[in-house]
């Protein structure tokens, strides 16, 4: 049995996005993020700080967005989202699996912030470093490991797709472009970009933000 701890609209949208991948079953548990307070303290014991996403496999729970999608790739490895241990393309897979979550993650939320610092303040380090580092990648990589898409591409995908359209905090440039045009193309993350959409249209928070947006 396999639980997804759950918010639309947030940034458990990447490991929603590689369950469709996957093809697997699973239940999803929403967890309301946006309610008055927080979700309820009983959600520590799964996850201490009540962020999402997080999952429940046969028992055993997973957090955090680079654990989780390493895992669920190991887990179901008949879907071939991981690169085997040992190929050349495992250590780029990892290294840019965890660089989502402890570099370009911070770094943006930071940029978002106004925060200002110096290099070696924080261990992310700077926003223009990282945008320099991912448009190097993309420019001479299809994929986050090479030419065959992995599970580390929904975590890279789902980001560069919603801070450069959305939160326009990424620049917008032609190896984010093209590269975000091949994720958005993938069957599976339309069908999870839909069933976000869908689900977030139930909550009373959502509701009212989008309430006047239509004419």
């Amino acid at each position: 049995m396999l639980k997804f701890y759950y918010a639309p609209f947030s940034r458990a949208f990447g490991a929603f996005w590689l369950l469709e991948e996957l093809g697997v079953e699973y239940e999803i548990v929403h967890i309301d993020i946006r309610v008055a307070g927080g979700p309820s303290e009983e959600y520590r014991r799964i996850q201490p700080s009540k962020k999402v996403p997080a999952i429940e496999h046969d028992g055993t729970v997973v957090t955090e967005r680079a654990a989780i999608t390493t895992y669920l790739a190991d887990a179901f490895p008949d879907a071939g989202l991981a690169p085997d241990v040992g190929s050349a393309a495992r250590g780029p897979y990892l290294t840019w699996n965890v660089y989502c979550d402890s570099v370009l993650d911070p770094v943006l939320c930071a940029r978002a912030h106004g925060l200002t610092y110096a290099n070696n303040d924080y261990p992310f380090g700077l926003f223009d470093d990282m945008v320099a580092n991912v448009e190097r990648h993309l420019s001479a990589n299809r994929y986050v490991a090479g030419d065959r898409f992995t599970a580390a591409d929904t975590q890279l995908g789902s980001a560069i797709v919603h801070t450069m359209r959305s939160l326009k905090l990424l620049p917008e440039r032609q190896a984010f472009r093209e590269y975000a045009e091949r994720m958005e193309a993938r069957q599976a993350y339309q069908r999870a970009s839909r069933r976000d959409y869908e689900m977030a249209m139930t909550l009373p928070f959502f509701q009212e933000r989008f309430a006047g947006t239509s004419s």
